[in-house]
């Protein structure tokens, strides 16, 4: 393995440094995103309404408080503080928590992508290097050192694209896999606020009349 690295020149070390930051990122956010946001809505959401069409919104506000680790808790908590406001205020305290969420949820995210630029970019580098130093030493050595020296600088340059490939392919995987979880995740919020919106917006209507 040191051996091949060594052979790749000094990139390879540059690319691999890439790699481990990329890996411990999604990890990072995989454990965020599919373990501590894994949450079944439609049950949560469900307890919360049947308490809710009971009257009884001190019970919802608990239901809330048990998810408040996930984005959907702490949205709904906050339409439901709002409860007895106009609905403007509502929408708006809701629409807030919600783009709050996001960016929590989206964040670092898009670093998998500028990781995957800059290994491919990197390793496209370390192949024209390579060359340039294959053709320079080519061009000065004698007879019986040009083909080693020219096998060299192309072993350089092969090895270094491909490694920046390897770290790249896995980094763009992984990017498409988080962004998707994260939308999911997402989606799901919003359409439970906008449910619950709807839900206190009529229950008001109907006190009304």
């Amino acid at each position: 393995m040191f051996s091949i690295f060594n052979s790749g020149g000094p990139f390879m070390y540059v690319i691999l440094v890439v790699s481990i930051t990329a890996f411990a990122l999604f990890c990072e956010r995989g454990a965020y995103l599919y373990f501590r946001l894994n949450l079944n809505a439609d049950h949560a959401y469900k307890r919360i309404v049947t308490l809710l069409e009971k009257l009884n919104y001190r019970g919802a506000l608990d239901e809330c408080a048990k998810i408040e680790n996930h984005p959907l808790g702490r949205i709904l908590k906050s339409g439901l503080m709002k409860a007895d406001k106009r609905d403007k205020e509502i929408e708006l305290v809701m629409e807030e928590n919600i783009m709050r969420e996001i960016s929590s949820v989206k964040a670092r995210v898009n670093y998998l992508t500028l990781f995957a630029n800059i290994s491919t970019l990197l390793g496209l580098l370390g192949t024209i290097l390579g060359l340039i130093s294959a053709f320079k030493g080519v061009s000065s050595a004698n007879a019986a050192m040009k083909q080693e020296i020219l096998a060299k600088g192309i072993s350089v340059a092969m090895l270094t694209t491909a490694f920046g490939l390897i770290v790249a392919i896995p980094c763009l995987v992984g990017y498409y896999l988080l962004n998707n979880r994260g939308e999911f995740i997402i989606s799901q919020f919003e359409e439970k606020a906008l449910a619950l919106y709807n839900l206190l917006t009529s229950m008001k209507r109907e006190e009304k009349e």
